[in-house]
């Protein structure tokens, strides 16, 4: 589930810290058995299609992907390939190249569409003139940066890039468009547990955010999965009612795209779900009050041990208030199927009323 987040209000913004970032990763790359190229496709494919959710190609159409040596630059290579397969002009400022295959891989891509890369001496000193959209992948959860005087300062070239990102915030009057920014996990230059410690860092429009949800079902009426209603992907939706499903088989080189409308679903289904599940998936969702800050697993095995002894007896679990479904009404519908030639197809269905009767409209798309 890909959802873009604009950023209104910076002091509602809650943070993962570096340890629980780091703890994700170990999880997905762990038991679950994802690899760092499956993940950084994944994260980088989230941020495109968030990006082509709020800024159509027609108006916000050249995109500057300014990637820095680690993961969240390689997220940025990633979201610019397919940026420039929907339909947008990305350009690629990556001034400390990683002397790795995944990340040599992913610049031969985007040099074999003829995306071009710009040094840092080469980009204007107002972004503002040049692009649409910046795209900050420079540092992700890894950055604590140095102390200089309680600040965060990112090493050269990146401080000046990060200042000229700031400089955005304040548009030249000649422009009527100001440049949107748009940050992957986290601005760069803030502190990954203690954010903008300066107050004058970058503000960025939109935060890339995406997460992997289990789909429970699916019929005329949406497609439906469960969570915790105060989790920070719920306050998301609160702000934002609107998400993109998205579906990869990266061995298959497809992928299917479902975007829509998203509500909860009735209390009653939600009931009905949540007392299907095993008892210790249940009291697991009353252990978990998801994204908010713990000291360590044992906090959750101790509060797991309690609640296990006290409906030892077989009584019944009650499901809590705070947890529950949500439900996307799909409106479209794109399958995208990938092709050595780079000429990947395309086909957006879209539901339609015609005569009275349900019909889909069909388009191909350019890769």
């Amino acid at each position: 589930m890909a959802s873009a987040k604009i950023v209104r209000d910076p002091a509602s913004i809650s943070y993962l810290n570096q340890r629980e970032a780091a703890e994700i990763d170990e999880i997905l790359m762990g038991p679950l058995g994802f690899s760092v190229d499956q993940l950084m496709e994944l994260a980088g494919l989230s941020v495109a299609t968030s990006i082509a959710e709020v800024y159509k190609p027609t108006e916000h159409n050249r995109v500057l992907a300014i990637c820095g040596p680690g993961n969240n630059g390689g997220d940025g290579l990633v979201a610019a390939r397919h940026l420039h397969h929907f339909g947008y002009r990305p350009f690629i400022c990556y001034p400390k190249r990683t002397a790795k295959a995944l990340y040599n891989g992913l610049v031969t891509q985007l040099e074999s569409l003829s995306v071009p890369f710009i040094s840092v001496e080469d980009l204007p000193a107002d972004l503002s003139t040049s692009f649409d959209i910046v795209v900050d992948a420079m540092f992700g959860f890894s950055f604590h940066g140095h102390r200089v005087q309680e600040k965060c300062s990112p090493r050269p070239p990146f401080d000046d890039l990060i200042q000229r990102l700031v400089a955005l915030e304040n548009p030249n009057e000649k422009n009527e468009k100001s440049t949107a920014i748009v940050s992957i996990d986290i601005p760069s230059g803030w502190h990954v547990e203690e954010g903008d410690l300066s107050g004058k860092g970058i503000k960025p429009h939109m935060l890339g955010s995406s997460r992997m949800v289990l789909l429970k079902g699916f019929d005329a009426d949406g497609f439906v999965w469960y969570t915790n209603y105060e989790s920070q992907k719920a306050h998301q939706l609160s702000e934002n009612p609107r998400a993109a499903l998205l579906f990869y088989w990266d061995a298959l080189n497809r992928q299917v795209r479902i975007e829509g409308p998203v509500q909860k679903v009735s209390g009653e289904e939600s009931e009905q779900y949540f007392h299907s599940r095993p008892r210790r998936s249940q009291i697991g969702a009353i252990v978990s009050k998801q994204s908010t800050v713990i000291p360590g697993r044992q906090f959750l095995y101790q509060r797991q041990e309690e609640l296990e002894a006290k409906y030892l007896d077989g009584s019944t679990i009650p499901k809590p208030k705070y947890w529950g479904g949500y439900r996307l009404k799909p409106e479209v519908f794109e399958f995208w199927q990938g092709q050595p030639s780079r000429l990947h197809d395309r086909l957006r269905y879209d539901p339609q009323s015609i005569d009275g009767k349900k019909a889909w409209k069909i388009d191909r798309l350019s890769p």
